[in-house]
């Protein structure tokens, strides 16, 4: 089943985390940062990974939202006005972090999986009605259980404050999910066309607690794009 409604908003931090900081990091998204994002209006659930490879980047956290307007809510900014001492050490330490805010143009699928393959899609290569065809035939393939293409919002997408060259391409990520690993790798090489895919397994899902799940009314934009 693909998604064809309003697409749903989606923040990616993809980062890695010096070894001696590791367990504090983890502690603190698993204890205290999840909860914080999910807690804000208009946001469903968000979840957390680990690479099984030995690529830059170890650590991807995926927040989805109901629309991509949450991103531009004052509830989504007031969310950064009073942030705790763990968050602000912790950002300091996270190392060759991607953030990326933009809509899941095509979900295709009927689940989640525990295993994740990725790759980064430049924008001349961005084909919505090619992949929504290729996601479709791929999702027959057995262990694959999703297909997603998840497009940057480049205004989004910037540090705040940050001015327009600094701001990230308007690429797109491929993200496939199932239950067979091997699987899993070998579809999204297959719909990259080379074999510069990243992989990962789930850590863990955080739901947004009951009555916040739905997008209120907060929706008016806001200045400037905003950190994880």
């Amino acid at each position: 089943m693909t998604r064809l409604s309003l697409p749903h908003g989606q923040l990616c931090v993809w980062t890695d985390i010096d070894p001696a900081y590791e367990a504090d990091f983890n502690a603190w998204y698993d204890r205290e940062h999840m909860q914080e994002r999910v807690a804000i209006p208009g946001f469903t659930h968000a979840r957390r990974f680990r690479a099984t490879d030995n690529g830059p980047r170890k650590y991807l956290a995926l927040y989805v939202t109901d629309t991509l307007d949450v991103f531009r809510s004052d509830a989504y900014r007031r969310a950064f006005t009073d942030q705790t001492a763990w968050s602000l050490a912790n950002f300091e330490r996270m190392t060759g972090t991607q953030r990326r805010v933009g809509d899941l143009t095509i979900e295709a699928g009927d689940g989640e999986g525990v295993h994740l393959a990725l790759f980064v899609l430049p924008p001349e290569r961005i084909d919505v009605p090619g992949l929504r065809e290729r996601f479709d035939d791929a999702l027959r393939e057995p262990g694959i259980h999703a297909a997603r293409l998840f497009r940057t919002a480049p205004d989004l997408s910037a540090p705040i404050g940050a001015d327009a060259a600094a701001r990230p391409a308007a690429d797109a990520l491929v993200l496939i999910e199932g239950s067979d690993a091997a699987a899993t790798r070998r579809v999204a090489a297959a719909l990259a066309g080379h074999d510069d895919v990243r992989t990962f397994d789930l850590l863990w899902r955080a739901a947004a607690p009951l009555g916040l799940a739905r997008h209120d009314a907060e929706t008016k934009p806001a200045a400037a794009a905003l950190p994880a």
